[in-house]
């Protein structure tokens, strides 16, 4: 079975695509892999862009940073694609998004009491919020939600994870991800409450469970 980590990155290469170009981001910063914000040219020369399998050089990354920086923002990333330009190979893209969420993860252990005792479910979502956001946006413009976090009190966590810029698919899978816990521990107690007195959840047929869903 997948580790917490290991569905984390595949859920943020479903979220942001893969992209072994550069491309402009949905608000216009260059941008290349699985949404790995490129905030200069400088920082793209010290990744190893091929040509035709070959290294690409310093001039030629920083040449196709200028050509991208330069370009309409809101396109589909495939328009940005260069004709025989600077890509990424998928290996790298991938070790890249590794580095990058496992450093976030370590930002979050420093600050967050308790995170490694946190519910897979809730780890996944925070680390969903630090790569969208940098860890320094979830930790310094959620403070309602990392009060929750700290408390273990998913469900107020899950009203407090809203996010502008994440469309409404991503923003609700992360409020699911903190209360997948608290529906996770109604189930059983509920299960356990139930065999007491001779009964299963699959006895009961659906009404009793969706009346508790009901109440979160």
């Amino acid at each position: 079975m997948a580790t917490y980590l290991e569905r984390s990155l595949m859920r943020l290469e479903n979220f942001e695509g893969s992209i072994p170009w550069m491309y402009l981001d949905t608000v216009g910063k260059v941008t290349v892999g699985v949404g790995l914000m490129l905030p200069d040219a400088e920082a793209a020369t010290h990744l190893p862009f091929k040509i035709d399998g070959r290294a690409a050089t310093q001039s030629e990354i920083e040449a196709e940073y200028a050509r991208v920086d330069q370009m309409p923002m809101g396109r589909p990333a495939l328009s940005y694609r260069p004709k025989g330009g600077p890509e990424l190979d998928k290996m790298t893209i991938d070790t890249l998004l590794r580095s990058v969420v496992v450093g976030f993860e370590g930002e979050l252990r420093k600050r967050l009491k308790g995170y490694d005792a946190f519910p897979d479910t809730v780890k996944m979502a925070l680390l969903d919020m630090a790569y969208n956001l940098g860890p320094i946006g979830l930790l310094h413009g959620y403070p309602k939600l990392l009060q929750a976090v700290e408390h273990g009190d998913w469900a107020h966590a899950a009203g407090a994870c809203m996010r502008r810029g994440p469309g409404a698919a991503r923003n609700e899978w992360t409020r699911q991800m903190f209360l997948g816990n608290i529906l996770g521990r109604l189930e059983a107690e509920a299960e356990s409450s139930l065999k007491r007195f001779g009964f299963g959840l699959l006895g009961l047929g659906v009404s009793l469970w969706d009346k508790l869903r009901a109440q979160l």
